[in-house]
């Protein structure tokens, strides 16, 4: 293996590791937030919870089930959004979160006011997690595939297809009996904000990282 190879594959190392690592934390994130689900969750949870309660399964089969039906809607709408980690975060997101709630590793709900600042804790978790998964760079998730290939396809803001796409899975999740509450509706004026930082900040680590690796290999060169 020669000098670039190698480079190009500790490269490739380091983001599918931040990918993974991401993919975890925000698993784990969703798994708090569930456990607080009497306060609300997030619209897409609300759906999982609500098609588990009424058909069975797990929460995590059906988040891995509705991924799977939007990257065959993104495919069909716009391959470029599907990459390797479109397939991995499809199945991996569901199956982390039916691995935490099965070891229980969870904090439990009081019902009193210390739920919030726990869901607080569960939401910038997944702010986190989104933003190290997502700085990798190594495909959307199929959420963020299928709102983006929309928005491509109908030419509208993203924003404004984010808002319609999660406002029709709350009603169908609502419909359904999913917990909606409170912080089903400032889920996303927490999130938002902390997944916008981290993936900057992570992003940047990245590059760091990266230029350091150049920089070595570059050595090793002309050594």
């Amino acid at each position: 293996m020669g000098n670039t190879e190698r480079r190009d594959y500790m490269v490739l190392t380091i983001r599918w590791l931040f990918y993974m690592t991401g993919l975890i934390v925000f698993s784990y994130g969703i798994c708090i937030s569930l456990q607080m689900q009497h306060l609300g969750v997030h619209p897409w949870d609300v759906l999982n919870v609500a098609l588990f309660e009424k058909l069975g399964l797990s929460i995590g089969s059906w988040a891995i089930i509705i991924s799977v039906l939007l990257i065959i809607v993104s495919w069909i709408l716009d391959k470029s959004y599907i990459k390797l980690g479109t397939f991995i975060n499809g199945v991996g997101v569901g199956a982390f979160v039916d691995l935490f709630l099965w070891i229980d590793f969870l904090p439990e709900a009081s019902h009193t006011w210390t739920d919030m600042f726990v869901m607080i804790v569960g939401i910038i978790t997944m702010g986190i997690g989104g933003g190290l998964y997502n700085s990798a760079e190594v495909g959307a998730g199929p959420r963020d595939g299928f709102m983006l290939s929309i928005s491509d396809k109908l030419g509208a803001p993203i924003g404004r297809i984010r808002i319609i796409v999660e406002s029709l899975v709350l009603v169908l999740g609502l419909i359904l009996g999913g917990p909606v509450f409170w912080f089903t509706f400032i889920f996303t004026f927490i999130q938002s904000p902390v997944f916008a930082y981290t993936f900057e900040k992570f992003k940047g680590i990245l590059a760091l990282i990266e230029r350091k690796v150049e920089v070595k290999q570059s050595t090793e060169v002309s050594v």
